[in-house]
């Protein structure tokens, strides 16, 4: 009877089949074994022959590299040298741009010392100009501020007037064709009076101008302020173009034409572009504004009526002096015929006396040679020259 060991999942295991089963696990154990042996001494064959394949492979590498340390010994070599003979060049080359750049460095320097200076030089000169015309300027300022202080008084602004006016006609007019302050008939003095030549009436011109309202006119700050000013700059021309003509527009005491003065071009221009209407009043009235360029033209035309009345008035005298002239030069004429005359009779003797001459020179020349064989002439009358 077999002997049970042990029970397994209900089966009786007897040792006959444990026996069984432990001489199959250690065959197989064996088998194991061996096939790890084998697999073992394969691995070893394969990897001794991979470890030859590689030292074969590592030797020809070694020899490649060792070829290529050569090579490249020689290549590094080869370019040790090149690099150094380019270093060389390249130290001559910079060596020279550096000469040439301090060369041109200098000269720019040079050039651009010489231009700072002439520079400083200018603008030193600039500044001196700059200081005088910063002189100018305050002298100008200081006299538009007088000028504006002179203006801005009624009186100052009167005498300023009359005092460009006077200069305008001084400069112009010889002494006694023009007077200031002339008294008129009526009591009246106006600024300046001219005396046309040949014509004993005055011409007349007045300086006084109300300059408030084309102040007030140009600094209106609206529109109705300006409207409102321009009225009252209309008011007061006409106001005074009417004073003028009354006053001054005497008949036969004075011209039939009176003059205003407008101290200003601008002003002047001022009321011609924007007051026609007053112009053309005044011009009814036989009153002129006049500007300093006006003033001054209307001055060289009196200018030139009295140097033609000038001559008009030596005209006969120069007449006369013609006259006495064509005298002077007919007897001139006559006595230089007469001296003409005498030139001819004195030519006629001076003929005879060069014969003669020739008739002694001759004579003396026959002494000189004792030549008597020919008689002489007894007549002791020489032959005339025909006339």
């Amino acid at each position: 009877m077999p002997v049970v060991l042990f029970s397994l999942a209900g089966h009786a295991v007897t040792f006959a089949e444990a026996a069984a089963v432990a001489a199959g696990g250690l065959a197989f154990c064996l088998f194991l074994g061996l096939a790890a042996v084998l697999r073992r001494s394969r691995a070893r064959s394969e990897t001794a022959a991979a470890e030859a394949l590689r030292a074969e492979e590592l030797d020809r590498r070694l020899r490649e590299l060792v070829r290529a340390q050569s090579e490249m010994s020689g290549r590094v070599q080869g370019m040790t040298e090149l690099l150094a003979q380019r270093q060389s060049e390249l130290a001559r080359a910079v060596s020279e741009r550096l000469d040439a750049t301090s060369h041109r460095l200098g000269e720019t320097l040079t050039t651009a010392a010489r231009a700072t200076h002439e520079s400083l030089t200018r603008l030193a000169e600039r500044l001196v100009v700059m200081e005088a015309a910063e002189k100018s300027l305050g002298d100008l300022s200081s006299q538009v501020i007088a000028l504006r202080e002179t203006l801005a008084n009624k009186q100052a602004r009167g005498a300023f007037g009359q005092a460009r006016m006077e200069a305008i006609v001084a400069d112009g007019l010889p002494r006694g064709s023009f007077a200031f302050q002339h008294t008129l008939s009526n009591g009246r003095r106006p600024d300046c009076a001219i005396f046309l030549p040949g014509d004993p009436r005055p011409l007349l011109i007045d300086s006084k101008f109300p300059l408030e309202a084309v102040t007030a006119f140009r600094e209106a700050p609206t529109a109705e302020a300006r409207k409102a000013a321009g009225q009252r700059m209309r008011t007061d021309l006409l106001k005074h173009v009417y004073d003028v003509a009354e006053r001054y527009l005497l008949p036969g005491e004075t011209q039939d034409v009176a003059l205003i003065f407008v101290p200003s071009e601008s002003v002047y221009a001022e009321i011609a572009e924007r007051f026609d209407a007053v112009v053309q009043e005044a011009y009814r009235l036989r009153v002129v504004l006049v500007s300093p360029a006006l003033l001054m033209l209307a001055v060289q035309v009196v200018q030139a009526i009295a140097k033609d009345a000038r001559m008009r008035e030596q005209a006969d005298r120069v007449r006369a002096e013609v006259a006495a002239l064509v005298d002077d030069v007919t007897r001139l004429r006559e006595r230089v015929g007469d001296l003409s005359k005498h030139f001819s009779q004195v030519s006629d003797d001076v003929g005879r006396v060069l014969i003669s001459s020739d008739k002694i020179a001759r004579r003396g020349l026959r002494l000189e040679a004792l030549d008597f064989d020919t008689p002489p002439d007894r007549s002791g009358s020489e032959p005339r020259p025909a006339d």
